[in-house]
This record gives C-alpha cells, sequence and structure tokens, in this order.
C-alpha cells in the first residue's frame, strides 16, 4: 500500500493530512464569509460573499465524503503515549460530532435556499431544490443552519483546544500526527 494514500499506525496519509486541513481552510472561509458580511453594503457585494459562502459550504459538504472514505482506509495512527479510556470516547465523540457538523451544516442550508425558493448555484452548476418553496419550512431550516453554525464554533475550538492540550501538556504525538514538523525526536 501507498503510504501517501493509506493511513498507518506511525501516521496520516498524505491525502487524509490534506483534506484536513483544505477542509479546515474552507470552514473558515465559510464562517468568516458569514461573519464579516456586515461590513459589505447592502447589493452585489453581499451576494458576492453569499456566493463565497455557499460554494466554502457545499464544497466541505462534498469533500467531507471523500475524507469520510479516506479515513476508513487503513487504520488510525497510535497515540504515544497512550491516551485515557475516556479521553478516547470523548474524542471519538467531538470527531463524530464534527462529521455530522460538515455534513449537516452544509444540508440545511442547501435545504434552505431551497425552501425559500431559491437556485443554488455551485461552481457553474445548478443544484437541484430539495424541496419546495416554503416559508415555514425556511425559517426551520435557517434556524437549525444558525443553531449548528453556533455549536460549529464550541466543537471547533474544543478540536483545536484539545489538540493544544495534548500537546502542550499531554506531550503526546496527537497534534504532531496532524503537523507532522512538530514531531517531537525520540
Amino acid at each position: 500500500m501507498n503510504k501517501q494514500l493509506y493511513n498507518t499506525s506511525a501516521g496520516y496519509s498524505s491525502l487524509s493530512l490534506s483534506i484536513h486541513w483544505i477542509m479546515l481552510a474552507l470552514i473558515v472561509a465559510s464562517y468568516a464569509s458569514m461573519d464579516l458580511k456586515g461590513l459589505y453594503p447592502r447589493g452585489i457585494h453581499e451576494s458576492e460573499v453569499m456566493l463565497w459562502h455557499y460554494t466554502c459550504g457545499l464544497t466541505v459538504f462534498f469533500w467531507v465524503w471523500i475524507r469520510l472514505a479516506a479515513r476508513c482506509i487503513g487504520t488510525s495512527p497510535v497515540v504515544n503515549p497512550p491516551m485515557p479510556a475516556a479521553q478516547i470516547i470523548l474524542s471519538k465523540f467531538v470527531h463524530l460530532a464534527l462529521y455530522a457538523l460538515m455534513i449537516c451544516l452544509p444540508m440545511f442550508g442547501w435545504l434552505e435556499i431551497s425552501a425559500q425558493g431559491a437556485v443554488l448555484g455551485f461552481y457553474g452548476l445548478e443544484l437541484p431544490t430539495l424541496v419546495d418553496k416554503n416559508k415555514e419550512l425556511f425559517h426551520l431550516f435557517k434556524r437549525l443552519h444558525e443553531i449548528l453554525a453556533t455549536v460549529g464554533y464550541f466543537l471547533i475550538g474544543l478540536h483545536a483546544a484539545a489538540a493544544l492540550f495534548h500537546h502542550y501538556f499531554k506531550c503526546d504525538n496527537t497534534l504532531s500526527l496532524m503537523v507532522p514538523r512538530l514531531r517531537r525526536p525520540d
């Protein structure tokens, strides 16, 4: 097996590492486009910012499936020293919640736009509407999208804080598995 494509017990593959960091950049861009939307005057700039938000969010939605497939190939790297059972369970829960977020958040956004009666563009393609125009559904999906976006801040922050905690306080290899330049000499 090619170590560049498959995870091993010694580390993540180049494919897994690349997808992780690309998706982080897309998620940051998607969140930033919404958080910075108010800086632009209403009109053309606002619609461009919204298009950027939609494109980044839907790109995350499509990449997450590739990421899940890549995660299933090979094995997971070994954390040294090993984590206590409670931390392993919490880590699995947070990762599962992050994957659910990367699927559900863009999906609710797509449903929101569909229920608004709008067509969603994606790299020059018109994506199909998922539901008919419906004001009540629009408000429901909009609210769910906003709630999940807020939960996302917490999950992403928790994930980053845990990585830093493991690196600086537990002194294990958790962060260095995702950032190979941080590997400590044996």
